[in-house]
């Protein structure tokens, strides 16, 4: 059984591999092709272009790598079964389930190498390519509203105008509110450049604070500022939340919490990341029934059917969290639904075939 179980999980990381450089490679042409028309824009030119496209690949290995293991183990175990390599197996004793453990152990090794890249490589690569391309057309990072970015810190409520990539905050507005939530304070820079430690320098500041019937304007040309608003919090505007490690969401989520504000987006995607492993553990178990009585049939349709199978779970599991989102479920169902939903198909599919 050593012997069978290197064999099988040779042949499904080969076919993945080589499955994965083909999306890849797809997905990469899709980016070229939708940058062309920016091309020109600011400082944005053709080189600038093939390493943003370059700098996307990570985070597509990372979407990708559930379907390309299923399309990949599809598409190994339907040749095995063609070339009567999985006939010999069957009959050497070996059952479904046995099958399916050695699919669950390549599932593991391949979740592990998706885990890292989505953790350690992915968003990283992300916020240097959003970075890269707004610099390059002297774009802003965030304007969320018409009237700018708002950030709640604590009882105070933040309005930034625009957001640069370096960062710098330009046009800042902050309201400070007492414990009563009266308006105590207001004050307005022009610009702001991050120090460290949580601190900003402020420039061209104007302040008004408002003591009983009285306000009192004051003016200054630089003043210091201590705020919750840091350039890592502000990363959060340069990558989607899916594309996002961990740490970073698990972060957000807390603050979002202690300002009372609704995480439930974050900790929707959080709990994505959670069930990641999973996933592809799924669509390695899900592809073992291709592989019987696969010995006659044509590898083309079963390896269409794969294709199909892996859209469905892309396709429920981002509308399960669009779903969450929006009618508030609890953040663990809406990220579990899909990956449970074909765990229990590929088991009850294993299950039919064993029995017969």
């Amino acid at each position: 059984m050593v012997v069978i179980s290197r064999y099988l999980r040779r042949e499904v990381y080969t076919t993945t591999a080589l499955v994965v450089v083909a999306l890849l490679a797809l997905f990469a042409l899709f980016d070229l092709i939708g940058e062309l028309d920016e091309m020109g824009e600011g400082a944005y030119r053709l080189r600038d272009m093939f390493l943003f496209v370059v700098l996307n690949v990570p985070g597509h290995l990372y979407e990708v790598l559930p379907v390309a293991a299923l399309i990949g183990t599809t598409f190994a175990l339907t040749q095995m079964a063609q070339q009567s390599e999985y006939t010999v197996i069957r009959a050497s004793g070996v059952s479904a389930w046995r099958m399916a453990l050695v699919l669950v152990r390549a599932g593991v090794t391949l979740a592990l190498i998706g885990v890292l890249v989505g953790e350690a490589l992915a968003p990283v690569s992300e916020r240097a390519a959003q970075a890269l391309r707004l610099q390059a057309k002297s774009a802003v990072v965030a304007q969320e509203f018409r009237s700018g970015l708002w950030v709640k810190d604590g009882n105070s409520f933040i309005n930034v105008s625009q957001v640069t990539p370096e960062p710098r905050l330009i046009g800042l507005r902050v309201y400070e509110f007492d414990a009563a939530w009266r308006l105590t304070r207001v004050w307005f820079a022009r610009e702001g450049r991050y120090l460290g430690d949580n601190r900003w320098q402020m420039d061209d500041v104007n302040e008004t604070r408002f003591e009983g019937d009285r306000a009192i304007v004051e003016r200054a040309a630089a003043r210091e500022w201590t705020s919750v608003l840091t350039p890592s919090l502000l990363t959060v505007l340069l990558v989607k939340p899916d594309e996002m490690s961990a740490v970073s969401l698990w972060q957000y989520v807390l603050h979002l919490r202690g300002s009372q504000q609704a995480a439930s987006r974050y900790e929707i995607a959080l709990w994505r990341k959670a069930a990641y492993p999973l996933g592809i553990v799924v669509m390695l178990v899900l592809a073992l029934p291709f592989a019987q009585q696969a010995r006659r049939a044509s590898a083309g349709p079963r390896i269409f059917a794969g294709i199909m199978l892996g859209l469905a779970f892309f396709f429920l599991n981002t509308l399960a969290s669009h779903a969450g989102w929006l009618y508030d479920w609890p953040p663990p169902l809406a990220a579990l639904l899909a990956p449970v939903s074909f765990l229990a198909v590929a088991l009850g599919l294993v299950a039919y075939f064993e029995r017969r």
